[in-house]
């Protein structure tokens, strides 16, 4: 049991704090990113160092109240930074050190990839999140080694891309994670330059979100609006037009990844200490 109970709010939602969460095995790699599927199975993302450590599972799978269900992509994987689930179901993983965004089924069967792997700037250049539109379009926050926003068909067929180093509008130092709003805007957390870039779908600048120190993932609010988790550590929720909502400090160090479950829960990712942590709606 917890020494304490602990609730933050976000506006008007009240929020029960659960942490740690989840039946993740201990010592496989560093919680680097947490997502759901439509059924509310989540997606848990373990980061190792392809170089020295061990093979270990790459995602892990938990069931909504948390037991265990599967573990895969341990060979599959190298460097796995974040990952989304696909309206159709795939699970998109971006393998940051390989330059490539691998694409499982739910299972864990490979299924394929977006760029070619092992080869920086083709076209990823050491990519950090991957998102994608109602209608399946896939867009991809190229920011380690590159500061360029891709976008591709729901097959994976290029369709542009737009960014570049700096801090006006439509450059990015680091573009850490990214979403699409319902109504189609591109969202970026564009981390060094402490501020959330959104673009319409074909990369044209149309706003500066600031007020976020270092931002690191991005989700929808479920109201059209947006979440954002920065270095603080907060999670901020903001509106459409990017108003604040609300805050809070709901993470200890702050967290590297983020997802909000159908029900309105809310996943975040913890690195030190390498936990989930979980924010449940209180009615």
């Amino acid at each position: 049991m917890p020494r304490h109970d602990l609730t933050v709010s976000l506006g008007l939602v009240r929020y029960r704090v659960e942490r740690p969460w989840g039946d993740i095995p201990p010592g496989v790699g560093v919680l680097s990113d947490v997502a759901c599927d439509g059924k509310g199975r989540v997606y848990a993302q373990l980061r190792t160092d392809p170089a020295v450590d061990p093979v270990t599972p790459a995602v892990v799978v938990l069931e909504p109240d948390g037991r265990r269900l599967t573990a895969w992509g341990g060979e599959e994987v190298a460097d796995g930074h974040m990952l989304s689930v696909h309206p159709d179901g795939r699970v998109f993983v971006v393998d940051r050190d390989m330059h490539e965004i691998v694409v499982f089924s739910a299972d864990g069967r490979r299924l394929g990839g977006l760029g070619r792997r092992g080869h920086a700037n083709e076209p990823f250049n050491a990519p950090c999140d991957v998102a994608f539109a109602a209608d399946g379009t896939i867009y991809v926050a190229d920011g380690y080694g590159a500061s360029v926003v891709h976008r591709f068909s729901a097959e994976g067929t290029p369709m542009g891309r737009w960014g570049e180093p700096g801090a006006g509008p439509g450059q990015f130092s680091t573009p850490h994670g990214i979403w699409v709003l319902p109504d189609g805007r591109v969202a970026v957390a564009d981390r060094e330059n402490n501020r959330v870039q959104v673009f319409t779908p074909e990369g044209r600048w149309l706003a500066d979100w600031p007020d976020h120190h270092k931002p690191m993932s991005v989700h929808g609010d479920g109201a059209g609006g947006l979440l954002v988790t920065d270095q603080v550590p907060r999670l901020t929720r903001i509106d459409g037009s990017g108003r604040l909502v609300g805050r809070c400090r709901p993470v200890l160090n702050g967290a590297h990844g983020m997802w909000r479950a159908p029900d309105g829960v809310i996943y975040l990712s913890e690195q030190n200490p390498n936990r989930l942590t979980r924010l449940v709606p209180i009615a």
